[in-house]
């Protein structure tokens, strides 16, 4: 159900649904006012503030979202800046975002047909001359802020010269914020351990309803393509996920997208423990030669005196025996040097 109400006072609060108008200057002209929306008690009309009402303290007024008072629903308030120029710029009534559409329109005094209109952005034009008195900007972005501003001449009647407007600053809103790729663990993920990804940004309290695709890249590959999940899991890293990554945050319909700077993964290999070191083993000795023994063939002395003969052949057999037991002895003492482990020794210093 639509309403219809004129405008009483310059300020002005409608009921009960939201004010479809536009924000602007008003050129000596009579300007209708609409409500629009589902009417919520029997006797529904339009209000206009009054000191009165501007005093009363049960009324909960807000600049920025609808409000109810005694079973009436308030639209947000908008302001009205009454002109007497020849020229005004008519700018949007509600926010801009980005990817919103820019429409701007050259209005003439009393609707009054232009011609030569030209608009300008912070005092340079944005095209030749045209007859056109609307200037409209299909995909905004942040760089599309400024100051605008149209001239154009009258055809008939008005003044024959050229007419400038007035300037008017239009600010487009970013509606979320340039995305920051964080790793957790934060620092060097471990070999066979896991890493999630996560692609983080805000979108604006006004439209956080906007739905964000994600995507993400390694080494300029894609990963995961216009997903509506911000995070990436790696169930099991290895050395082969090490690289560069980031990833791109856009609107459903690509109008927006961004990107965020790259972050480097090094994926760290599991260390081993030390194992110690063992000697090589000992080289055993290879037998020794035999010690000659005495046998049959050895010479034996003879004397003339019997006695004597028989002393020096007794002594030369037991050096023999000697020498047999000394040539075991150096065999056992080279096997046990042989096992035994070096020892080491230490040098004081002086």
């Amino acid at each position: 159900m639509k309403l219809s109400c004129m405008l009483i006072e310059w300020a002005l609060y409608v009921c009960p649904a939201v004010l479809l108008a536009t924000q602007m200057s008003l050129a000596a002209s009579l300007e209708t006012l609409k409500c629009e929306g589902p009417v919520s008690t029997e006797h529904s009309s339009c209000l206009a503030a009054t000191e009165e009402d501007e005093g009363d303290d049960d009324m909960a007024r807000s600049g920025e979202a609808d409000f109810e008072f005694k079973g009436y629903t308030f639209s947000k308030p908008f302001h009205l800046i009454v002109s007497y120029d020849w020229l005004i710029l008519q700018g949007p009534a509600t926010s801009i975002f980005e990817g919103d559409a820019l429409v701007l329109h050259c209005r003439a005094w009393q609707d009054w047909p232009l011609t030569q209109v030209i608009f300008y952005r912070e005092g340079s034009a944005l095209g030749p001359p045209g007859s056109k008195s609307e200037f409209s900007i299909a995909v905004a972005q942040k760089s599309d802020s400024g100051h605008y501003h149209c001239s154009g001449i009258f055809r008939s009647p008005g003044p024959g010269s050229r007419e400038t407007a007035s300037p008017v600053a239009i600010t487009v809103q970013e509606l979320f914020a340039a995305p920051v790729l964080k790793a957790l663990p934060s620092s060097g993920p471990q070999e066979g351990g896991s890493v999630t990804l996560s692609c983080e940004t805000k979108l604006s309290p006004q439209r956080s309803a906007s739905r964000l695709l994600f995507s993400f890249y390694k080494d300029g590959r894609s990963l995961s393509s216009r997903g509506i999940s911000s995070e990436l899991r790696i169930p099991k890293a290895s050395e082969e996920h090490s690289g560069s990554y980031w990833c791109e945050v856009a609107t459903e319909d690509r109008q927006i997208s961004k990107q965020s700077p790259q972050l480097e993964i090094r994926v760290q290999a599991l260390q081993k423990p030390a194992t110690p070191e063992t000697p090589p083993p000992a080289k055993t000795p290879g037998p020794l030669p035999l010690l000659p023994t005495p046998s049959d063939e050895q010479p034996v002395f003879s004397f003339s005196d019997p006695y004597l003969t028989y002393r020096i052949n007794r002594l030369l057999r037991q050096m023999q025996d000697v020498r047999i037991l000394l040539g075991h002895l150096v065999m056992e003492l080279r096997n046990l040097s042989a096992h035994r482990k070096p020892a080491t020794t230490k040098v004081a210093d002086k």
